[in-house]
């Protein structure tokens, strides 16, 4: 079996707890908030990226987000993670109740298998 080149992207599952000074807010200020004071932190100091937001708050009362982040290598995803603490989203906006990494399929790669999921058409 080859050695990888290349490493698999990361994924971070980012659980989160929206605090009272978030939630004080109106929704237009929110958007403000994450687009002027968060978005061009992130953009400025990394590349290779991207989120996808989950709402919990209607089955978890410890959880009331999860931050799905995608980055192309772990430099990225490190880069990210830095930018978001020099930001008012990470404990002021938001508390980070836990962070789950892990690579998809990382087994798969690990042993040259295909991935083995539950795919339904």
């Amino acid at each position: 079996m080859p050695a990888e080149t290349t490493q698999p992207p990361v994924t971070a599952f980012m659980l989160v707890k929206t605090t009272p000074e978030w939630l004080a807010l109106t929704v237009q200020e929110r958007v403000d908030v994450f687009t002027t004071q968060v978005l061009p932190v992130i953009e400025a100091k990394t590349t290779g990226v991207r989120s996808r937001f989950y709402d919990t708050e209607f089955y978890s009362a410890r959880v009331t987000d999860v931050w799905m982040w995608e980055a192309e290598d772990h430099h990225a995803y490190h880069l990210l993670i830095d930018a978001l603490r020099e930001t008012p989203f990470w404990d002021r906006y938001f508390e980070v109740v836990d962070l789950l990494v892990g690579t998809e399929n990382g087994y798969a790669r690990t042993y040259g298998l295909e991935p083995v999921a539950t795919i339904t058409t």
